[in-house]
C-alpha cells in the first residue's frame, strides 16, 4: 500500500477553515496596542505574515483581553467594545487582503496581572486567593518593565457566569471584527489553567476539588463560544506540563485527558498543544513521569474529535515532519515568525533566518516588529 507522507506546505482543513498550509503562526503578545486597541501598525504586522504562499496558513492573534479586568499586560488590545471590533477589522482586512486566514486567541489573565492595570485598581481576579511567583509588563516612563504581580481575590461564585458570558461576547466580537473564528486560551497559567490545576485551584465549590469540578469553566466557556459562533470555528490552546506563570498540577496525564475527551465531544476546528515548557524544554514533566502526548490525542480522537491536532514549542522543519507523520496535523511556530515574515519560504529551503531582537519582543514601534527583511 502506498504510504503518503505529510508536509508542511500542502492544504489542510481544521474544523470551517480551508487552510493552504500546515504552517501555523502562533500567538505572540507584543504589546503594541496602547488603550487596548489594534492599529495600522498591528495591521502591517500581520499582512507581512498573511500570504499563505510566504507566510502561515493560519494566523493566530496575539492573546486578546476578553474585559478590562481580564487584562494583566500593558497594551495589549481587547476586544470588548465597540471600538476594539472597529480597531481589528482593519487588521483581518489586511490579511484577508493577502489571502490569508486569521482567529483571534480569547484571553483572561486572572492572577497575571497587576492592580494598575485593573478596573479601577481593584485587585485581579482568581479561582483562589494564591499569589503567583510570576511578573507581568508594566510601561513605566514609557519602557516596558517587569514587575511582580499583585495579589489575587478568589473570585465569587456568583461571578463566574459572568465571566463565562464574557468570552461569550469576545467570540460574537470577533466574528464582527472579520475574524474566520476563535482559540480559547486555556494555557500558560492563565484564569482557564488557573482553574484546572490543583496547584492554584483551592476551591471547596462546585469549581474546586474533583477534576470534573476543576474543569467545569474550561467546558462551560467552549460550551458557550461554540453555541455562539459555531464549533467549527473555534479552537482551543492547552499546555499540559508548563511551568509557566507559576502553573502546576501533580496529575496532569489524568487532568488533560479528562480535558481531551471533553473536547472529543464538541466538533471543534483544532485542539492546540504546547509540549514541554511553553518556550523551553519540550522534554519537560510535571509529576512523576513523562506526559504521554500520544495518549492525549488518542483520548481527543476516541471520544470523537475530528478537528485538527496542532503541536506546538520549538520546531525546525524537520521536526515538524516528523510530528506530522506521526499523526499531527498543523505545527505552530512562534519566535521564528517573529524575524521571518517570509516563513513559509525559509523553511522550504532550510533558512537562512533572520535572528530575533529580543530586545524590543515587548513594546515599542517598527523596529523588530515590522522592519524584519524576507528573502
Amino acid at each position: 500500500m502506498l504510504c503518503v507522507m505529510k508536509n508542511l506546505f500542502e492544504p489542510c482543513q481544521a474544523g470551517q477553515l480551508q487552510l493552504a498550509s500546515r504552517i501555523v503562526m502562533a500567538p505572540l503578545t507584543r504589546n503594541r496596542a496602547p488603550h487596548a486597541l489594534a492599529n495600522a501598525l498591528m495591521a502591517e504586522y500581520y499582512a507581512q505574515r498573511a500570504n499563505p504562499a510566504t507566510g502561515a496558513g493560519l494566523i493566530i492573534t496575539e492573546a486578546t483581553a476578553i474585559s478590562h479586568q481580564g487584562q494583566g499586560y500593558a497594551d495589549v488590545p481587547g476586544i470588548w467594545s465597540d471600538q476594539q471590533v472597529r480597531a481589528w477589522q482593519a487588521v483581518t482586512q489586511a490579511v484577508h487582503a493577502k489571502g490569508g486566514k486569521i482567529v483571534v486567541q480569547l484571553w483572561h489573565v486572572g492572577r497575571i496581572s497587576h492592580n494598575s492595570l485593573q478596573p479601577n485598581g481593584q485587585a485581579p481576579v482568581a479561582p483562589s486567593a494564591i499569589v503567583a511567583k510570576s511578573k507581568t509588563v508594566l510601561m513605566l516612563d514609557g519602557v516596558p518593565s517587569f514587575v511582580p504581580t499583585s495579589e489575587p481575590r478568589a473570585l465569587e461564585l456568583a461571578e463566574i457566569p459572568g465571566i463565562v458570558a464574557d468570552y461569550q461576547n469576545a467570540a460574537k466580537n470577533a466574528i464582527a471584527a472579520g475574524f474566520d473564528g476563535i482559540e480559547i486560551h486555556a494555557a500558560n497559567g492563565y484564569l482557564i489553567d488557573q482553574f484546572l490545576r490543583a496547584d492554584s485551584n483551592h476551591r471547596s465549590d462546585m469549581y474546586g476539588g474533583s477534576t470534573e469540578n476543576r474543569s467545569r469553566l474550561l467546558k462551560e466557556v467552549m460550551l458557550a463560544v461554540c453555541q455562539e459562533i459555531g464549533s467549527a470555528r473555534c479552537g482551543i490552546r492547552i499546555s499540559p506540563v508548563t511551568p509557566a506563570n507559576d502553573a502546576s498540577d501533580a496529575s496532569p496525564q489524568a487532568l488533560f485527558e479528562h480535558v481531551a475527551s471533553f473536547l472529543g465531544t464538541l466538533c471543534l476546528a483544532y485542539v492546540h498543544t504546547i509540549e514541554g515548557s511553553t518556550g523551553a524544554a519540550r522534554d519537560y514533566q510535571q509529576g512523576e513521569k513523562a506526559f504521554d502526548y500520544a495518549a492525549l490525542k488518542s483520548a481527543y480522537r476516541q471520544a470523537g474529535g475530528q478537528g485538527a491536532w496542532m503541536l506546538n514549542n520549538g520546531y525546525e522543519h524537520d521536526l515538524a515532519d516528523q510530528a506530522l507523520n506521526a499523526g499531527a496535523d498543523l505545527i505552530a511556530f512562534g519566535k521564528a515568525f517573529i524575524a521571518n515574515p517570509d516563513l513559509a519560504v525559509r523553511l522550504k529551503s532550510k533558512g537562512p533566518y533572520n535572528t530575533p531582537d529580543r530586545a524590543t519582543f515587548y513594546g515599542g514601534g517598527a523596529k523588530g516588529y515590522t522592519d524584519y527583511p524576507s528573502l
